[in-house]
């Protein structure tokens, strides 16, 4: 994997979804992303009270909508011209606030980010 720069382009980063997290679609067709509570403070705390072995995070329409897209084939410009078209006036500024998005699942460890090797 090429580390990624300061001068990388944020729009030609590919994002995916991290891997030792599953996910689901809900009836509404929204996402439902399954984080695993495996570590030792976890199990510890599940001696002492019943808690689950997964949470739970439940994203809206828009989030969900890009979160399907997150499917390593497309940069993060390609999903702001498709939430574009898509959405319209809903999600203006969409190139701001799909970097804040981003920026946002890639700090909860939800998804990671490379470069686009393609030379785009």
């Amino acid at each position: 994997m090429v580390k990624i720069r300061k001068e990388d382009n944020y729009l030609d980063l590919i994002p995916y979804h991290n891997r030792s997290l599953g996910w689901t679609l809900k009836d509404d067709g929204c996402v439902q992303i399954l984080i695993p509570r495996m570590g030792i403070t976890d199990r510890i705390v599940r001696l002492f009270k019943k808690t689950p072995e997964q949470m739970h995070v439940d994203l809206d329409e828009i989030g969900s909508t890009v979160w399907k897209l997150m499917d390593k084939s497309r940069s993060i410009g390609d999903i702001c011209d498709i939430m574009n078209e898509q959405y319209g006036d809903a999600v203006h500024p969409v190139y701001e606030r799909l970097g804040t998005y981003i920026n946002i699942l890639r700090n909860n460890k939800f998804i990671e980010l490379e470069k686009n090797q393609g030379g785009k």
